[in-house]
């Protein structure tokens, strides 16, 4: 079932194994650098069913840390333009752009330089934003909640993110929903304490993703994908939960999303959650598929060749595999019978 192709949208993937988005922190200015030609052109040859480039920020303020990818200027959509014509010249695989806004994660400190920190003006940090003024975690400042006018604002930013990259040419877009970044930020209770239409009940939680999705959707290709990487529970007792995740795919079907791929955790630096677990997302990505009608995608510890077996187009649809494939880009060739080698590498697995 692994290497059945499976149609997203208009586009037939040749296998079910995707490339996760993995940051690199080696933008400058939002644009990418010879380590990402590097990084991505060993991937496009992965032999997997799509490639998603690392989470780009729909402005400069929506970036993580100073060497986040970015696409909003003229600059970075001709450098990024560069990029992708380079990938495509080397492989035919389908690449996606997953896209997002770091909200009050932003502003942060390249995690090998120090993990879990954040920049202070002396390292030119930036002030950042939040669906409410509270901070991430201890050491780091209360973001400016954002006001309506904003929220606006950032919208037409994803928009416009959106279009950059239909007009590069880009097989397929992800939205950033998850991983404590702002738009979780909006629709987790932790981090979301606003008294207007976007704060309090779960449908005004999920009133700014929902309409940003509305609106990409409008202009994005039927012909192409257009998914998201959604939050299944926060791992905490007063955080998103199962069920409210499965009324938010709920709503994404309607809006005419194609796939989810189901993360979790992430809205606080520490919660319950056991990433050391095998496949520790897969029972909340099923609850979700048995709930909805879309394609289901899980990330999360799934470097178990032999299981994956099992489980993809049984269980689940297709998988988003990370790390592996950095300390591997040809970790597929390596664990599976795969017939379709390219000729350059192929003498390495006979």
């Amino acid at each position: 079932m692994i290497f059945d192709k499976i149609k997203v949208g208009g586009i037939l993937l040749n296998n079910r194994i995707i490339v996760s988005p993995m940051c690199q922190y080696s933008a400058k200015k939002g644009c990418p650098t010879e380590w990402h030609y590097a990084h991505l052109g060993s991937l496009a040859t992965s032999g997997a069913g799509m490639l998603t480039i690392e989470s780009t920020a729909v402005n400069m303020n929506g970036r993580i840390t100073h060497a986040d990818l970015c696409l909003h200027t003229k600059k970075q959509y001709l450098e990024m333009k560069k990029l992708f014509f380079y990938l495509k010249k080397i492989s035919n695989i389908p690449i996606c752009l997953q896209i997002g806004h770091a909200g009050r994660k932003g502003s942060s400190n390249i995690p090998w330089v120090k993990k879990n920190s954040s920049l202070n003006k002396n390292q030119s940090g930036w002030k950042t934003y939040s669906a409410s003024s509270i901070r991430k975690d201890k050491g780091w400042p209360n973001p400016i909640e954002l006001s309506q006018k904003k929220i606006k604002s950032i919208i037409q930013d994803y928009l416009k993110t959106a279009k950059l990259a239909k007009r590069i040419g880009f097989d397929a877009i992800e939205i950033h929903m998850a991983h404590g970044y702002l738009l979780h930020q909006f629709i987790s209770p932790i981090s979301n304490k606003r008294k207007d239409i976007y704060g309090g009940n779960l449908k005004n939680r999920l009133r700014l993703p929902t309409l940003i999705l509305k609106k990409i959707r409008k202009i994005w290709p039927k012909n192409k994908i257009l998914g998201a990487r959604i939050t299944a529970t926060d791992h905490l007792k007063r955080g998103i939960n199962i069920n409210e995740a499965i009324s938010f795919v709920k709503k994404l079907e309607k809006v005419g999303l194609n796939y989810v791929c189901v993360s979790s955790g992430g809205i606080l630096t520490k919660t319950n959650l056991n990433p050391d677990k095998k496949a520790f997302r897969l029972k909340l990505a099923e609850k979700i598929k048995k709930n909805t009608k879309i394609l289901v995608r899980v990330s999360g510890n799934l470097n178990y060749p032999n299981f994956l077996k099992k489980i993809i187009g049984e269980k689940i649809d297709f998988v988003a595999i990370a790390r592996p494939f950095l300390a591997n880009p040809r970790w597929i060739y390596k664990n599976f019978n795969v017939k379709n080698i390219p000729k350059q590498i192929s003498r390495a697995f006979k």
